[in-house]
């Protein structure tokens, strides 16, 4: 083994000093090897360190190893918790490689998996400009680019009216006097860039985001604006006078809202700009010269809302149905989408969904006039303050169509000044998404004119809560509302109608009925109201349980006759049943998931759920006792393994899964990370005949033009931005796959049929290609900007679901080309499908 370590080349003129340190070197590199081969990898790194330190032209010749090395004894000093010395040493490894993709990426993993996604991008994106083709790095560095730069400030670049509006009031104010402006949370930089072309004489702008302050930096180099622009990497809420700029300002410009105007912080803000940064406003009927006062852009906004009918959020925030797939779900347990929960919660989040309301599948149907539910005068310090404090504006909206009650959209006009406004309506052409606040926990959801609809609206937290939403019907004499509120207490309930039924409730349950709040994703929500995919899974799952029971087909448990009602013969049966084994079954699908229910009414089962969260057990359990299953039928898998990276082991050390479910599609569209990972050690856990599921799954694509796809990708050049120098430096973070599509809706021409890019074979491996070439015939004439894509996903050979299904509760996704290409009908085109490591890339080969 001596003869393959590596050897210092040593120096013919070194004399007794180079000898002793190769001897040094020699020994450590001895003794670094030992420490390999007994897995002590800390002092084999010191070792290493040292070897390389005194002999630096080994580097080429101990690289691998060291790596291996390094990122050993990383994982070590990550589990211990050791995060100082992790660093540490991987700052050594980069001092001695600097140029090393394979550390930079390692590296950039440590910080991302720690929270530190603006450092991890910066790992991430040098390991991709050192290696281009080194696909880890660019899954990295791409799945750390949408959480750094959101896609919205592509498409609000791309706005060319938004841009051409606030750069418009900008200017005037700037011409009437306002010389010294702050920028708050400026983004790349495009409203200070405006000011100071507009003849602004002092220009600040902050910007909390690392990512973002140094994309700034080098745009407004670029456009030779650096000069002119102080620019701060900070909170508004913490810039200090004369510490970070000499005096108060003039004008403050600020785009900082969201869909449901206050999200972002506006109000907080600006509070403290009128208090710290602002000079004093000019009051009415003041006349004088604008540098001496201060003023706002915008100016203020109103906010208008609509109540609306509309099936897509239907599903994804209600649960529609009281059986799955023979599965009764009981009163006493409600489900709740997490916007409409965080009323209750103490955590600060958003009691919105935000959606595209003219582009949502299915559309809607307005059940309201447009009415408006406050305004808000962003230069009034006393209005904005009283907005936290301000009791809740009780609101009553008569109804002048009738349909169901799914929720409440809420839009916008941004007045800039008394000149210049934007909307965010549906009705407008604009990059601007709508806030959604779904309807649930009303009797009935059914609303006809003569109606209203009341609600209260304020403004808590930082967001614009609209809650206490109720139906005053016409025939309800006195002004009782059916109830929407979140007071659980019985007296909530409005009318007779829902009293009677609360009382038939009590009168057919335990007196001691566990009630329980499942809060869920919407994506969850809308599993729960895909039939097809429970009544696939029954089938199949049935299937191959009577497969595993030749000389007896495996029958639908009973339910009727589990609640202690045997006979003698029955008695009989079940002594005989529990002598046999059971047949085990592993969900390990992400989130809530009521399959292992589904499987435990398939015959003698033991069926475990990989459910988290404890409010999501105590819902099975509950969703268990409604449907008579014996106590401890349902297990919660994480309760019997150590580690939930050691999911995938044996129910018991000598038993075997029946079947084991995968989450192979993730809600977004993408195949789940390290899936073909988990397979390979599910087929290993399976007994004779056993099954994964899904079996396979099918990836089908086609080819389309969409301008929108290109817009919510990427810059298209310095036009939008009114000539200033900006796409080259955002689009550095595109990435090629745009998420949670609705093809549905998606505005796009299709240019070809759909065609099968790849096949992914769970079960039989060996029919995986990484690599794959597929001819497409290409329909119609145009332009090839995109290729959006979809799955089959096999339970067996008859049993599929499509995951671009009306009910499916899966989105689409989409590889966005980097160069648009022109085809003609009749021609075919070639796109190039590889697979690594659970990521897939579509590539056009001309």
């Amino acid at each position: 083994m001596s003869n393959s370590r590596p050897r210092s080349r040593r120096d013919p003129g070194g004399g007794a000093g180079a000898a002793g340190r190769d001897e040094l070197v020699s020994r450590s590199l001895q003794s670094a090897e030992h420490c390999l081969g007994v897995q002590d990898f800390g002092t084999a790194y010191a070792h290493y360190l040292l070897v390389l330190s005194l002999a630096p032209e080994l580097k080429d010749e101990v690289k691998e190893t060291f790596q291996y090395t390094l990122f050993r004894w990383a994982e070590e000093l990550d589990a211990l918790n050791r995060i100082q010395d992790l660093l540490g040493c991987y700052e050594q490894a980069l001092e001695l490689f600097p140029d090393d993709e394979v550390i930079c990426n390692s590296m950039g993993e440590h910080l991302f998996r720690m929270g530190f996604r603006d450092e991890a991008a910066g790992y991430f994106h040098k390991a991709v400009k050192l290696n281009p083709d080194f696909s880890d790095a660019k899954e990295n560095f791409y799945r750390v680019a949408n959480w750094l730069v959101e896609r919205w400030h592509f498409i609000m670049l791309n706005d060319t009216k938004r841009n051409t509006i606030y750069n418009a009031a900008i200017q005037k104010a700037v011409r009437l006097g306002s010389k010294s402006v702050l920028d708050i949370g400026a983004g790349t930089g495009i409203l200070s860039m405006f000011a100071k072309k507009a003849g602004a004489h002092s220009v600040y702008a902050c910007e909390l985001s690392k990512t973002m302050y140094e994309l700034a930096c080098d745009v407004m180099a670029a456009n030779k604006l650096e000069a002119g622009i102080k620019l701060l990497h900070m909170k508004s809420l913490d810039i200090e006078i004369p510490k970070h700029i000499p005096e108060r300002v003039s004008l403050v410009v600020t785009e900082t809202v969201d869909a449901g105007l206050f999200g972002e912080g506006i109000v907080e803000s600006l509070i403290h700009a009128w208090e710290h940064l602002l000079l004093q406003p000019k009051t009415k009927g003041e006349s004088g010269n604008c540098e001496k006062y201060g003023k706002v852009i915008p100016a203020s906004a109103v906010v208008f809302g609509m109540a609306v009918e509309c099936a897509e959020i239907r599903r994804h925030h209600r649960v529609g149905i009281k059986d799955i797939a023979g599965i009764h779900l009981p009163t006493n347990v409600k489900f709740q989408s997490l916007a409409y929960s965080s009323v209750d919660t103490e955590e600060t989040t958003e009691p919105y969904t935000t959606e595209k309301m003219n582009q949502v599948p299915g559309g809607y149907l307005a059940l309201t006039e447009c009415f408006k539910i406050m305004t808000v005068d962003f230069n009034n310090l006393q209005e904005l303050k009283s907005l936290a404090t301000k009791k809740p504006d009780k609101i009553g909206i008569p109804v002048i169509k009738e349909g169901t009650l799914d929720a409440i959209m809420v839009w916008f006009v941004l007045q800039l000044d008394d000149e210049h406004s934007l909307s965010t309506s549906p009705s407008e052409e604009t990059c601007w998404e709508q806030a959604v606040y779904p309807v649930q926990d009303l009797a009935d959801y059914g609303i006809k004119p003569g109606d209203h609809v009341m609600m209260e609206v304020s403004c808590q937290d930082c967001y614009l809560r609209i809650q206490s939403i109720s139906v005053l019907g016409l025939e309800c004499e006195m002004d009782v509302a059916k109830s929407f509120t979140q007071n659980k207490d019985l007296l909530s309930l409005g009318n007779e109608a829902e009293l009677c039924s609360a009382l038939a409730n009590l009168q057919t349950s335990k007196p001691d009925a566990v009630e329980q709040t499942c809060v869920l994703e919407s994506t969850e929500i809308a599993l729960l109201n895909n039939i097809p995919y429970h009544e696939g899974f029954k089938m199949a799952m049935r299937k191959v349980l009577s497969s595993l029971t030749p000389e007896k087909p495996c029958q639908t448990m009973d339910t009727h006759c589990q609640n202690n009602e045997t006979s003698s013969g029955t008695g009989q049966s079940n002594t005989v049943q529990s002598i046999l084994e059971p047949f085990y079954v592993l969900d390990v699908s992400e989130g809530f998931s009521i399959l292992p229910i589904i499987a435990g009414t398939l015959g003698h089962v033991k069926p475990y759920s990989s459910v988290e969260k404890d409010q999501h057990r105590i819902a099975l359990d509950l969703i268990s006792e409604a449907n008579h299953f014996p106590k401890e039928t349902l297990e919660f898998w994480l309760r019997h393994v150590e580690d939930e990276s050691a999911m995938l082991q044996r129910p018991k050390s000598d038993k075997l899964w029946s079947i084991i479910i995968l989450d192979v599609i993730e809600p977004s569209g993408l195949i789940q990370q390290e899936i073909m990972e988990k397979a390979a050690i599910s087929r290993c856990l399976l007994q004779s005949g056993g099954k994964i599921f899904p079996q396979y799954v099918l990836m089908f694509g086609l080819l389309v033009e969409s301008q929108t796809l290109l817009e919510e990708n990427a810059v298209q050049g310095a036009e939008r931005t009114l000539g200033l120098n900006i796409a080259p430096f955002i689009n550095q973070f595109q990435v090629p796959i745009r998420v949670f599509l609705d093809l549905s809706s998606l505005s796009c021409i299709p240019l070809s049929k759909p065609v099968e890019l790849l096949r992914l074979d769970l079960m039989t491996p060996y029919l995986n290609t990484s690599n794959r070439e597929v001819k497409v015939h290409v329909c119609k004439s145009g332009r090839v900007t995109a290729v959006p894509f979809w799955y089959h996903m096999y339970l067996d050979e008859e049993i599929w679901l499509d995951t671009s299904s009306e009910a499916s509760h899966w989105k689409q996704a989409a590889v966005v080309l980097d160069n648009p290409i022109q085809v003609e009908m009749g021609e075919e085109l070639v796109l190039s499908v590889q697979h690594h490591k659970s990521n897939v890339s579509i590539t056009v080969k001309q």
